[in-house]
């Protein structure tokens, strides 16, 4: 009697679960996108990225010069060669100076550019123009160019010298000037780049606060460094990632200006490379330069990403 009487309940509806519909619909709508680009995208990389690397890895290990099939294997003895190596210990600190200019030169003449040239007035893209011409340029024109200008007989740098009376610089044959004189050119070149990205983010910034602090009575130092600084950080960390990276990776600006001379005193790690290892048909030592500079590559990119780049 009382099973009969009691009342019926409805079942309980399945518990509705915000977002769950979209994340379905989402999962769905990509799931063929990932089918059909995935897998090509993923073969061209094993092609011209993984399959490089690895064989550049393994061609370390051997004695070869690009010739048949490398059958001389040596282990660990290029490494340990090239630690050895005075000119790859130039290299590398030549590269690290090249790192330092760009972070402490470099960088603040473009952020200080950017400043002046981010509002909008007039004759201010005129001079953007003209600051970043130079980056246009090929890395190859433009070291010919300063070639020329460096050159102490025919080039302006020449001619400014005999204007006031003074010998003749050689500034690209000295080794204690040489690596200066690249420096110059290295600034010059790139800073232009920077700019251009310091001011895309100072153009993204909200005005209304420049115009909130204005009122207040803020200094213009005081904008850049409440305002403008905090709020371009993200910008600025990509151009420090940027600038490292590119030092790292130096080589077509150096070679028609000075192939790493002389006496090595202008090498970079990838001139090194191209002289001591392709030049001289040492494949395998070569190819254990490359992976070393590889190696120092990844692990800033990876730690500078983890550490500084997390949040942005």
């Amino acid at each position: 009697m009382g099973d009969e009487t009691a009342e019926v309940r409805p079942a309980r509806p399945e518990r509705w679960i915000p977002g769950r519909a979209a994340k379905y619909r989402t999962v769905r709508g990509t799931a063929p996108v990932l089918i059909l680009f995935l897998p090509p995208a993923l073969l061209l990389f094993s092609i011209f990225v993984v399959l490089p690397i690895a064989e550049a890895a393994r061609y370390s290990f051997f004695s070869w010069n690009g010739y048949n099939s490398p059958d001389n294997f040596v282990g660990l003895r290029n490494y340990l060669f090239l630690l050895r190596h005075a000119a790859f210990h130039t290299a590398l600190i030549n590269n690290l100076l090249v790192i330092a200019v760009s972070l402490v030169v470099q960088l603040p003449l473009a952020l200080w550019l950017a400043t002046l040239l981010a509002d909008r007035i007039r004759g201010a893209s005129i001079f953007r123009l003209i600051f970043f011409l130079p980056y246009v340029l090929a890395e190859i024109a433009a070291g010919l160019i300063w070639r020329f200008v460096y050159d102490g007989d025919y080039g302006l740098a020449g001619s400014i010298a005999g204007f006031f009376g003074l010998p003749a610089p050689y500034l690209l044959a000295d080794p204690s000037t040489s690596m200066a004189a690249v420096l110059g050119v290295i600034v010059w070149k790139f800073f232009g780049f920077h700019m251009m990205l310091y001011i895309a983010g100072i153009q993204a910034i909200d005005r209304s606060l420049y115009d909130a602090a204005e009122i207040d009575g803020a200094t213009r130092f005081q904008l850049f460094r409440f305002i403008t600084l905090p709020l371009l950080g993200p910008t600025v960390r990509l151009s420090i990632f940027f600038a490292v990276i590119g030092s790292l990776q130096l080589f077509d600006l150096i070679m028609p200006m000075t192939r790493g001379g002389p006496s090595d005193s202008s090498q970079t790690i990838v001139t090194y490379l191209y002289s001591y290892g392709i030049t001289r048909m040492r494949i395998g030592f070569g190819s254990a330069v490359g992976v070393t500079l590889f190696v120092i590559c990844v692990v800033f990119a990876f730690t500078y990403r983890r550490t500084l780049m997390r949040h942005d």
